[in-house]
């Protein structure tokens, strides 16, 4: 059920949306103050998430003498809703991109905050389609994001995209895609994984609620893979002894 909850509401349901969509999913149909009863609503909110059902076209009625009946057109009906969303957003997109390329200035910072935050990290850099050269990573991605790292972890292989990771000698969990891996002392820490891709720099703080920072700038990110590429030439190569099993081996 908490499944459910979590998938509607990346939807966009609210959380009165989600108990009268499942009401009458669950128990059929029904009159709004029945409805409102059973999802524990008052009858205000209860009418307003309907009218948003309605207009998505997930709840569907019809008129018995004066009253209306509610009905939920079915779970399929959501893939439906899903593929409009799409849609909508595949014909904006061109004229979001012109203008977005025209506000952008060089030197561009965003932050990013929650799991979702992190995700658009990752997304920005699966866009991006260049080598991804990583160091501070303990397999954090792996310990609190494990669905979205494996499917990660699928878009880079499906992309092709180049990844050479600096890790710690003592670590023995997965990495997300290192092709190439090399080892420092276990007495080098980080809390922070930076990302170095194309002309910009991710750093991601793994707390209770993560944080991350997409640096844009050519000289910055030039100036952190010359940083990357100096501790390359002096980490120590894979042994048999440091190898660790990753996804990239299956």
């Amino acid at each position: 059920m908490k499944r459910i909850h979590q998938v509607l509401e990346n939807l966009g349901f609210s959380p009165n949306d989600i108990k009268v969509y499942l009401m009458l999913n669950d128990f059929g149909s029904s009159k709004a103050g029945k409805i409102a009863k059973q999802a524990k609503v008052d009858r205000s909110s209860c009418y307003s998430a309907l009218k948003r059902l309605v207009e998505k076209g997930l709840v569907s009625y019809v008129l018995i003498g004066k009253v209306k009946w509610f009905q939920a057109t079915g779970p399929k009906r959501l893939l439906y809703y899903l593929k409009e969303q799409q849609e909508d957003v595949k014909e904006i997109l061109p004229e979001l991109d012109t203008r977005h390329k025209a506000a952008k200035i060089e030197g561009q910072v965003r932050l990013f905050r929650g799991r979702k935050g992190i995700q658009s990290i990752f997304g920005d850099l699966l866009k991006t389609e260049k080598e991804n050269l990583v160091f501070g990573n303990e397999s954090q991605l792996e310990d609190n994001m494990p669905v979205f790292q494996k499917q990660f972890v699928r878009r880079l292989k499906e992309k092709n995209i180049f990844v050479r990771e600096i890790v710690r000698k003592d670590r023995t969990t997965p990495t997300s895609n290192p092709k190439k891996t090399r080892y420092v002392p276990k007495s080098v820490k980080s809390p922070v994984v930076t990302n170095i891709y194309g002309d910009k720099i991710a750093l991601i703080i793994w707390t209770d609620e993560p944080e991350g920072i997409i640096i844009e700038n050519a000289v910055a990110a030039e100036a952190y893979r010359s940083y990357f590429e100096f501790m390359w030439e002096h980490a120590e190569k894979e042994t048999n002894k440091s190898k660790v099993a990753t996804f990239y081996d299956s």
